[in-house]
């Protein structure tokens, strides 16, 4: 008991003074702990990474940058039609961008490598997602600068399109744990 007891003191004591050192250090701390579940494998940084000014296309066609989603909580997912664990993880991205999209937040997905347009939008109608755009990064450019291996990946990013955390492989992004790291971060003003 008293080693616990320990413990406690120095959590409390430490949280307090990473509070009057850093506010934002300290908010980022209890943003951290609320992974629990598949959640865990979501990885903060340290300090922000900076993305790139890649051009992507567009649901659209047309090209366009991550600077399109300056100014809000943007929860970028990489994927592609032949990818199961993308197909498994992709309704929960929906129910996500469903609860808590707004202009604060959104969830972005991105096809990359070789997934024709008609495939995407089976791909989206078989497992009924209706709400997330169908960007492609068809020569992996993007994927390849953000140093994208392997698929599903989660990015997300801050306000100021600073990449701040990374989730390599599927998760249920419409749990508890998730929803309130995504509602905090809005919160917080990342």
């Amino acid at each position: 008991m008293r080693g616990i007891k320990s413990v406690l003191v120095a959590t409390v004591l430490y949280t307090g003074a990473a509070t009057l050192a850093n506010p934002a250090m300290a908010d980022m701390s209890a943003i951290k702990a609320l992974r629990v579940d598949d959640m865990r494998k979501l990885n903060f940084h340290a300090e922000p990474q900076a993305t790139y000014d890649v051009a992507f296309t567009g649901e659209d066609g047309s090209d366009m940058t991550l600077a399109a989603f300056e100014g809000q909580i943007t929860v970028l997912n990489f994927w592609a039609t032949w990818c199961a664990p993308c197909r498994a993880e992709m309704p929960g991205l929906s129910n996500l961008q469903t609860e808590l999209g707004s202009d604060d937040m959104q969830v972005v997905t991105i096809a990359t490598g070789r997934n024709p347009r008609p495939a995407m939008e089976r791909f989206f109608a078989e497992i009924e997602v209706d709400n997330l755009p169908l960007h492609a990064d068809p020569k992996q450019t993007l994927a390849r600068s953000m140093g994208v291996l392997g698929l599903p990946i989660t990015v997300v990013l801050d306000r100021d399109g600073m990449e701040i955390a990374r989730l390599q492989g599927d998760a249920h992004w419409d749990s508890d744990s998730a929803k309130a790291i995504v509602a905090a971060l809005v919160a917080n003003g990342s």
